[in-house]
């Protein structure tokens, strides 16, 4: 586990410079959600409906605009994630925006020690697994945040997705769909700003959808579906094509891109 501690560490640092490319790339168009533009997709808001009057916990929240979102949806939002930096910017928009979501730093695997009350949702959405080397605690932490009876929804990027290594100049198939071995990169540049100098030094870990399953059914939860798209609403993988949609697929479509999955505790 000491190793795992050198690897968050590591990310956590990385995380922390990304939110500050990010908050002002055109990606996350910081102007624009100020002014009230939402960043939630219509997976995300199709999935979970009306949120009016819900207690939600946004896992891996980034600098918060999804949370803040959901607030603005009027649901009562906290937001954990492991970057200092943005549980700090996502507090500054939470107060400049006058909204009562609340943020808390920490991993993601700790939530239960910072984090006391029960949820009727709880969410994580697009690059979160991918950072936790384990997900049998990451399930057991979700069914211990939630109410009995309430919603766990997820939207990531597809397993197979993560199999191939971006950083050659054309992507080439190379790590396992069901890797247990850690996977270190090194690249300038960051998903939201390629252009940017910053170099990230990054852990992760590869897993397949049978573990993301069996970690949330094995914690107690009842998977109500499991829905693969061959379309991504975020242009952040090499040679996508935008759709009359708005959304982005590989020129072949040979294989998914996201997946969304929406499970109860019982």
């Amino acid at each position: 586990m000491d190793k795992n501690q050198d690897y968050f560490k590591a990310n956590k640092a990385t995380w922390n410079d990304k939110v500050k490319v990010h908050s002002k790339s055109d990606m996350y168009n910081m102007q624009a959600f100020k002014d009230g533009k939402s960043s939630l997709t219509s997976y995300e808001t199709e999935a979970l409906g009306d949120v009016s009057g819900k207690s939600l916990l946004h896992l891996q929240c980034h600098f918060g605009q999804d949370t803040l979102s959901w607030s603005r949806l009027g649901a009562t939002c906290v937001g954990v994630d492991l970057s200092d930096g943005g549980i700090a910017l996502a507090q500054e928009l939470n107060d400049e925006l006058k909204l009562n979501a609340k943020f808390v730093c920490c991993n993601v695997l700790d939530t239960s020690k910072h984090v006391k009350e029960t949820f009727d949702i709880v969410f994580t959405s697009y690059g979160v697994i991918g950072w936790l080397p384990d997900l049998k605690p990451w399930g057991k932490m979700i069914a211990e945040k939630l109410n009995t009876g309430g919603t766990f929804y997820m939207a990531e990027f597809h397993p197979i997705v993560w199999m191939f290594d971006y950083l050659e100049e054309q992507p080439i198939m190379k790590y396992g769909y069901m890797q247990d071995e850690v996977i270190y990169e090194e690249y300038e540049g960051t998903y939201a700003n390629q252009e940017s100098k910053m170099v990230s030094k990054e852990y992760g870990w590869n897993h397949g959808l049978s573990e993301v399953i069996n970690a949330l059914t094995e914690a107690g939860l009842k998977i109500e579906y499991l829905n693969e798209h061959d379309e991504s609403p975020y242009n952040v993988l090499p040679g996508l094509e935008e759709t009359a949609s708005g959304m982005y697929v590989t020129k072949d479509k040979l294989y998914p891109l996201i997946f969304e999955l929406k499970a109860t505790k019982i």
